[in-house]
């Protein structure tokens, strides 16, 4: 591990970090009008990117992981108390077709970048593999893929580290794409034309209108964020015993590790709880205020926290040639997806957050998704994402036995 000036073992300093500029981060995009353009994610994803860079803060912590583990999953059905199932189930079906010709775009480059670089990375066949899932699904596929090939720990760690950088990369571009002249003219944008009507047109500042103040009560507080604890607690504990209770494995029919993988998952189950909850009890959730300012803000924190990892000195150490290949595969992602996305005639929204959970998975998705204040959205990308996670595990088990016959 790196030296940094902040140790891992801070973890009152890191939160302080994570929690301080996020809010930094959501300060500068509603007071200044060139960061709401840029837009309160980015500062906070390349905030923490520089500063893990010059070594400043640590590239892995528990307190990342706390993160991942802990505010992600109580952010996702707090951002989703305003989520009707019936208006998801249509926005969602041709969500998952975008989705679909997205992960085109992932298997052609893992087939390109396998045939360009296999004569000069070792066992390419499974990082490939471990790739295609992951730029299926997400990182959850990397680590599925990973044990089921029994990958080296080094070629693991530093595909990893490759795949970091490069997600942090990609992530700065898709959002800024929205504000590109050329791809507003090509592609229809009802999502962001909602947004800026919502806001009045502002010249000055869209986030700030957007988030502007509201009436909140403790109550409110207090009954958003007990209910997502719940939310989070019943979810976790039906997933943990769905995937205890139904086989699954390399021994297992297709179906068993479908279903192992459907009902097995955690945040798909959180979703379809959530969204189930949301829309047989409505005007609970309805009455409920500040539970997307609440979310949104420990999106925030998540942000900061994906741009940590992407260290530019172990990418030049340990994986320049693995870069490469993440580079192809994500570069091919993005051309075939917003190809594709324009002769079926998708929305330039769809297009973006279908790549992205494709290549980050749906909680990076969902989290541009609330950046950006595309709404209707973050619901339909969660659910689509995550059933990245069996797709991806099978497009990924499938490309790397391919390979390995070469």
């Amino acid at each position: 591990m790196l030296f940094s000036l902040i140790q891992s073992d801070d973890v009152w300093i890191l939160w302080a970090f994570l929690a301080g500029w996020a809010a930094v981060s959501i300060y500068l995009e509603q007071k200044y009008a060139w960061a709401s353009k840029v837009s309160g994610a980015i500062i906070a994803l390349v905030g923490a990117m520089l500063l893990a860079n010059l070594n400043v803060i640590p590239i892995e912590s528990p307190v990342y992981d706390t993160v991942w583990n802990y505010v992600v999953p109580l952010a996702i059905p707090l951002l989703l108390f305003q989520s009707n199932l019936l208006r998801i189930w249509k926005e969602s079906r041709r969500l998952l077709f975008m989705f679909f010709l997205s992960a085109i775009g992932t298997v052609a480059g893992a087939v390109i970048g396998f045939f360009l670089l296999k004569d000069f990375i070792p066992a390419l066949d499974e990082i490939a593999g471990m790739m295609t899932g992951s730029y299926i699904g997400g990182s959850v596929n990397l680590a599925a893929l990973s044990a089921k090939f029994d990958t080296p720990s080094e070629l693991i760690s530093s595909a990893v580290v490759a795949d970091n950088m490069m997600m942090a990369l990609y992530f700065l571009v898709l959002m800024v794409i929205p504000a590109l002249k050329f791809f507003r003219k090509h592609f229809k944008t009802p999502h962001v034309n909602e947004v800026e009507e919502w806001s009045g047109n502002e010249e000055g500042n869209l986030a700030a209108a957007y988030w502007k103040g509201k009436e909140i009560s403790l109550q409110d507080i207090g009954i958003a964020v007990g209910t997502a604890f719940t939310l989070v607690a019943i979810s976790f504990t039906l997933a943990d015993w769905f995937a205890g209770v139904i086989p699954a494995g390399e021994q297992e029919s297709f179906l068993f590790n479908a279903l192992n993988g459907l009902f097995g998952d955690p945040y798909l189950m959180l979703t379809t709880i959530t969204v189930l909850a949301v829309t047989v009890f409505s005007g609970f959730f309805e009455k409920i205020n500040g539970a997307q300012e609440i979310g949104t803000y420990l999106i925030y924190i998540f942000f900061v926290v994906i741009g940590v990892p992407a260290s530019l000195p172990l990418i030049l150490q340990n994986a320049p040639l693995l870069f490469v290949l993440v580079f192809i595969m994500v570069g091919l992602n993005m051309i075939i997806s917003f190809a594709l996305g324009k002769m079926f005639k998708f929305n330039l929204e769809d297009v973006i957050v279908a790549s992205n959970a494709n290549i980050g998975g749906p909680t990076t998705a969902a989290a541009m998704a609330i950046s950006k204040g595309w709404s209707k959205l973050v619901a339909p990308i969660l659910i689509v994402g995550t059933l990245g996670y069996i797709i991806g595990n099978y497009i990924g088990s499938v490309i790397g036995f391919w390979f390995s016959t070469f």
